[in-house]
């Protein structure tokens, strides 16, 4: 009864609402007196999530253990696409298989023990093997991880849409990517003022054993979530599920729109190397580095609540075009530093574009998923979960063409691309209805 009594006080602040009536918009009646709890377990089992995402980051942590182990750089290159192709791929099957059970949070739960394994499997490699065995079964664990992150991904879109209300989920959203900007600022100082430093293999150990217990905490968060039992129409198999979303492509033109829009804004979400490798053309390698990723956590600790109160109280369909536009921004600013400055810029200028980046690749976040779980039908919110996410896979895989144009065209010529990818996701982003609109 008192904790139940410090969440909905908690939650009411948070939230700026009365935790009654009208705030369980959205969601079963009888998870509305479950509302605050819901809410507040959701928010401490992303505090978890994003600290332990930050210290076994595969764009950073991961590098430079296969670089101590003394793996070939290809197995370094693997790690990004492997990471979010396998989480993608998988979800149409997922979705099918989930509609059989009327509670979907152990979907989660069961995603988020396996990834606390599959860390622990990584220390374990670090441990006993060394140079492309290492790499081959760090690789490994990490599509195994990636996998188990897909299927999280479609049951936490389906439990927050049944245990959060509608006008509050992308406070939600963005409250947790706020969180994980802080955490973000604190992991960076550690990860660049401690790991940067060392030569062996016992940092990265400490920092992956510690990010297995914080997902295995997670999990244990999860579970506690009281969610009602939803719809279970039957199972479908994932041939049955992959001709359902291909249904559901060609037969709601507005999903259609989303997903072209959500495609084009990968080049918010995708686009922090190529400012990386302008910052070290116009500021010199390696400077100013640590106080780049700082500036995305201060862009996620800002951005998060401004995007998410924006998205609640105006439309997550504008939050998706105000994005797209902000990363046209960023890749201007960034083509301004090399066309009217010369020589040396400082890195404490330059991070300000790290910021505008930062801001607008949280806006593409808390926008889609927003978008995502108030457009779909609550009994095939799964579907269209998975179906936007195995869409954004495959156009995931071809961004990795980006990277063999910046060799061949240069950097610069990269984020003209990007500013006009950008320009082009806002557009379909405005040819979008509102998510109370895609369906009927």
């Amino acid at each position: 009864m008192v904790e139940r009594d410090v969440a909905e006080r908690v939650y009411e602040w948070v939230t700026d609402e009365d935790a009654e009536g009208s705030a369980c918009e959205g969601i079963p009646e009888e998870a509305c007196r479950e509302a605050p709890r819901s809410f507040l377990l959701n928010l401490a089992n992303g505090a978890a999530t994003k600290l332990a995402e930050q210290l076994a980051s595969p764009d950073l942590v991961l590098v430079w253990f296969l670089s101590v182990l003394g793996a070939p750089v290809f197995f370094s290159g693997m790690l990004e696409p492997v990471r979010r192709g396998a989480a993608m791929f998988p979800q149409l099957a997922v979705s099918g298989r989930m509609r059989a059970y009327g509670r979907r949070k152990w979907f989660w739960v069961g995603a988020g023990v396996l990834q606390a394994v599959t860390l622990v499997v990584m220390l374990v490699a670090g441990l006993v093997l060394s140079g492309g065995v290492a790499g081959v079964v760090i690789v490994a664990a990490l599509l195994v991880f990636s996998v188990a992150s897909g299927v999280g991904s479609v049951a936490f879109k389906d439990v927050m849409g049944k245990t959060i209300p509608k006008g509050k989920r992308g406070q939600l959203l963005g409250l947790r990517s706020s969180i994980g900007g802080a955490l973000t600022i604190a992991a960076g100082l550690v990860l660049y003022g401690v790991v940067a430093g060392a030569n062996g293999v016992a940092p990265f150990v400490v920092l992956l054993g510690f990010a297995a217990v914080l997902w295995a905490l997670a999990a244990g968060l999860f579970a506690r979530i009281e969610e009602q039992p939803g719809a279970t129409g039957g199972g479908r198999n994932a041939l049955s599920e992959l001709r359902h979303g291909w249904r559901l492509l060609t037969g709601v033109r507005g999903f259609r729109w989303f997903i072209l829009s959500r495609g084009l804004l990968l080049s918010a979400e995708l686009s922090i190397p190529f400012y990386t490798l302008r910052a070290r053309q116009i500021t010199g390698a390696g400077r100013g580095f640590g106080l780049f990723v700082v500036a995305l956590g201060v862009a996620a600790l800002i951005g998060g609540p401004v995007w998410g109160r924006i998205s609640d109280l105006v439309s997550s369909r504008l939050v998706l075009v105000a994005a797209g536009l902000v990363g046209a921004l960023a890749a201007a600013g960034a083509l301004s530093f090399g066309i009217f400055s010369s020589g040396r810029s400082s890195p404490y200028l330059y991070a300000l574009i790290f910021l505008v980046v930062g801001f607008a690749r949280d806006g593409v976040r808390v926008g889609r998923k927003s978008y995502v779980v108030d457009a779909s039908p609550p009994d095939e919110r799964p579907l269209y979960t998975a179906t936007a996410n195995t869409a954004s896979g495959v156009l995931t895989f071809m961004f990795i063409t980006l990277g063999f144009f910046a060799q061949a065209a240069g950097v610069g010529a990269t984020l003209a691309v990007l500013l006009v990818l950008g320009l082009l996701g806002a557009a379909a982003a405005w040819r979008m209805p509102e998510a109370g609109e895609m369906v009927g």
